[in-house]
């Protein structure tokens, strides 16, 4: 369904979850033993939290700032006294500022983090989200910061491309291009180039060669495969567009290849300590249910629904039982 005809009115997140989970286990209901009942996410306040100040920040773009949002409120949720400082640019800005204290934590991907700030060579990153979460939390470590566990989606790059033309040529994973690669044209970020998760890393470790590349900025990766001026694109695996639009679809890395960017709630270790056990408690929680059709969907009601972020997160909050 296109982005044009999708109903403007999303079904509440929770019960798109649900219906998933029991499907995959056969039978039951909201509330089984199986752990479905959504009341027992319910964030509890603890009175003694409300002396400890968090600032919670965010980099410039849709995802970071629902997620900044998700973690400002369960945090507020808990009873600290919750402040945020959103847009706060690149994540070497965002890192700066945490370091010196403006803000006392912010969410970042795994994959970032291992290249921007601990200089990890691309093809070294690992593609296993829970590997390249254990070398980043070390890395944050030794800064005098506290990375807790990943989230369960990852952003990651992704090959895209219309799904009739996949199904035309019949392909659903990177692999499948050997052979038709060097008949069809990629369009990536101007850095692509040069990057393992990119074209470079296409070009190395599945050996594909294509007729042309062309940079292109990041808000035209969709708009040149729907003009067909693109065969593939690169993607983000979180994009609104492939929630709301079946006319995209991403090929599997089946080599594993490119990065894992799983998000890390990174915080200063004086607020981890002085925050006591909620806080690590309330971030895992409500981190739980971010699976990738989810963060999509929260990205679409911003970027397409023109909600915003905060409304967004609030919904998932809700939705899924961590606030009243």
């Amino acid at each position: 369904m296109s982005i044009l005809t999708r109903p403007r009115t999303f079904t509440p997140l929770a019960a798109i979850f649900l219906a998933v989970a029991l499907a995959a286990c056969g039978s039951g209901s909201a509330g089984n033993e199986g752990g479905s009942d959504l009341s027992e996410n319910l964030i509890k306040r603890n009175p003694s939290n409300d002396r400890i100040e968090i600032t919670v920040g965010s980099k410039n773009f849709t995802e970071q700032y629902i997620l900044a949002e998700i973690y400002a409120n369960a945090l507020d949720a808990a009873g600290y006294d919750v402040h945020t400082d959103l847009n706060l640019g690149s994540e070497r800005i965002a890192l700066a500022a945490l370091r010196e204290g403006t803000i006392d934590a912010y969410p970042e991907y795994t994959s970032t983090a291992l290249t921007s700030f601990f200089e990890l060579p691309p093809e070294a990153i690992p593609a296993d989200a829970e590997q390249a979460s254990e070398e980043s939390r070390d890395d944050f470590g030794r800064l005098g910061l506290v990375a807790l566990p990943p989230t369960p989606f990852s952003s990651a790059n992704a090959v895209g491309l219309l799904t009739e033309r996949a199904d035309e040529l019949g392909v659903t994973k990177i692999s499948d291009l050997e052979g038709v690669s060097q008949d069809l044209t990629l369009y990536g970020a101007p850095e692509c180039r040069r990057r393992i998760d990119c074209l470079a890393g296409l070009e190395r470790y599945y050996a594909l060669k294509f007729e042309s590349f062309t940079p292109v900025e990041i808000d035209r990766r969709y708009e040149v495969l729907a003009k067909g001026k693109a065969d593939l694109s690169i993607l983000f695996t979180t994009d609104p567009q492939l929630f709301v639009s079946d006319e995209y679809v991403i090929l599997d890395d089946d080599k594993g290849v490119l990065p894992a960017g799983n998000v890390l709630f990174v915080a200063r270790r004086q607020t981890v300590d002085a925050a006591g056990p909620d806080f690590a408690e309330t971030v895992t929680s409500v981190q739980e249910n971010l699976t990738l059709d989810l963060m999509q969907e929260l990205n679409a009601r911003v970027d397409v629904d023109g909600e915003k972020p905060q409304e967004a997160a609030l919904r998932y909050l809700e939705d899924f039982g961590y606030i009243e």
